[in-house]
């Protein structure tokens, strides 16, 4: 009965609003979007890896990992001493995905993603 007065995740008086909000704020940080494009071309990477991909030192790709990993959008393997990063799902990533093709709209003209082949 409880089931029918539920409100679709959708909906804008859904408490998934809040914390919506909370992944857009996790994701206003250049280094952490370069962090989810570089583990969504490869994979999976150690913190090192990820430091050299984004031009950042190993300490500040580690934090930004922990807030990452405690937002549930990465997740980590062990193998020895060393830790394995890996997107938890396809969700961050395409969520970055749709901000930069967004993004691309606000250069002017056509963006790239509209033309077309023969373009």
């Amino acid at each position: 009965m409880d089931a029918d007065k539920k409100l679709c995740g959708r909906d804008p008086e859904s408490e998934f609003v809040e914390l919506a909000v909370e992944v857009f704020a996790m994701l206003a940080d250049a280094t952490r979007i370069r962090i989810i494009l570089a583990l969504r071309a490869d994979g999976e990477l150690t913190v090192n890896a990820l430091a050299e991909a984004v031009g950042k030192n190993p300490a500040g790709v580690s934090q930004h990992l922990a807030k990452l990993r405690l937002a549930r959008m990465v997740t980590a393997r062990h193998e020895g001493t060393r830790a394995f990063y890996r997107l938890t799902d396809e969700h961050a990533s395409q969520l970055v995905t749709d901000a930069i093709l967004q993004a691309e709209h606000s250069i002017g003209g056509t963006p790239r993603h509209h033309h077309t082949p023969q373009d």
